[in-house]
């Protein structure tokens, strides 16, 4: 998809799990990034200049982004005044939510009105729409799984993508998520998805490569989620990894937004995620730990990561604190045999 860059980042009135979209746009593309929009209440700070859209467009903006990511992906009624301004001002709107932009008949109308465009990331491509058939194809996958959403496993995704990329092997990195599609400019939003076409959507995103070549696929979801659980599963059937990243928040306890339920350990999360993944691809392993430790202090972090490491056996680091590269090492140190028992 061809977005139009550079976007005024809209953050709304959100908290910094929900703002992961305009975060995660900000630290991997962050040219695309002229300033952003918070309204009262607002917990996240970019570190971009506060614009109007006036203001955004008078620098060069020319979009608005909705850097959101709330449960359920709907558009409160409350900020359709600013995506009407961001419109009279001459910037088209990008989102990444389940509530279409067009379906709003207020946002509509001044897009018409004004011949701005209304750009949709959760608009899946008619190409996606296939069921899964399981069957073996060649080339390298990854996958990031993760003991919740909103643990790292775009960050993840991403960086072990350009390590590969740095050491002149042939990756791709695959989006799945609004977010990474915004990064990226393509990808299947998964969880927009019919559930019977999740896995074959997978297959067709990362598709019969040669044998040296790594497909790095975005993970969504987690298996222990309540609500997200079936996306997830789908897209680990589908991926085939013959390698998993499991990703987690050093400092969560219980599944975002739902208390009742605790956050799996990391063991436990390896050994489900494997014995699922088993089901396409018999050789699927596990080649590394990723953790958030944002929250930490630099000591904590590395004692987190190393006990991490020790305790499990396999490399275990945070994508922004340490980089991936002990990770990718173990790739192209022990490459997978596909279909071995």
């Amino acid at each position: 998809m061809d977005f139009p860059y550079p976007s005024l980042m809209f953050l709304a009135d959100v908290d910094r799990v929900s703002a992961k979209t305009a975060l995660g746009v900000a630290y991997w593309r962050p040219e695309a990034c002229i300033g952003q929009l918070r309204l009262q209440g607002c917990e996240v700070d970019l570190g971009l200049p506060d614009m109007t859209p006036s203001a955004a467009r008078a620098a060069g903006a020319r979009s608005l982004l909705i850097g959101v990511a709330n449960a359920g992906g709907y558009i409160p009624p409350h900020w359709e005044a600013v995506l009407i301004e961001a419109l009279e001002a001459g910037l088209d709107l990008i989102s990444g939510l389940h509530t279409r932009l067009a379906s709003l008949p207020r946002v509509r109308e001044a897009a018409e009105r004004r011949g701005r465009r209304l750009l949709e990331a959760r608009e899946p491509d008619p190409r996606f729409n296939v069921v899964g058939e399981g069957v073996k194809r060649s080339g390298q996958r990854l996958l990031t799984v993760g003991t919740d959403c909103a643990v790292g496993k775009m960050y993840a995704a991403l960086a072990i993508a350009r390590e590969l990329e740095a050491r002149g092997v042939s990756a791709d990195f695959r989006a799945t998520g609004q977010t990474g599609i915004f990064i990226a400019g393509s990808g299947a939003p998964i969880d927009a998805i019919v559930s019977d076409f999740v896995a074959g959507a997978a297959e067709v995103l990362s598709p019969a490569a040669s044998e040296d070549h790594w497909d790095v696929i975005e993970g969504q979801g987690s298996l222990f989620h309540p609500a997200y659980a079936g996306v997830s599963l789908g897209l680990l059937h589908g991926s085939q990894p013959d390698a998993l990243v499991v990703c987690h928040d050093a400092t969560r306890t219980a599944i975002d937004g739902l208390e009742a339920f605790p956050t799996p350990s990391l063991a436990e999360a390896i050994d489900l995620n494997l014995r699922l993944a088993r089901l396409t691809n018999p050789a699927a392993r596990v080649a590394g730990v990723c953790i958030n430790t944002s929250r930490l202090s630099p000591e904590a972090a590395a004692r987190r990561l190393a006990e991490t490491a020790s305790a499990l056996g396999v490399p275990c680091c945070d994508p922004v604190r340490t980089g991936v590269s002990t990770i990718v090492d173990a790739l192209l140190t022990r490459p997978s045999r596909r279909g071995a028992a």
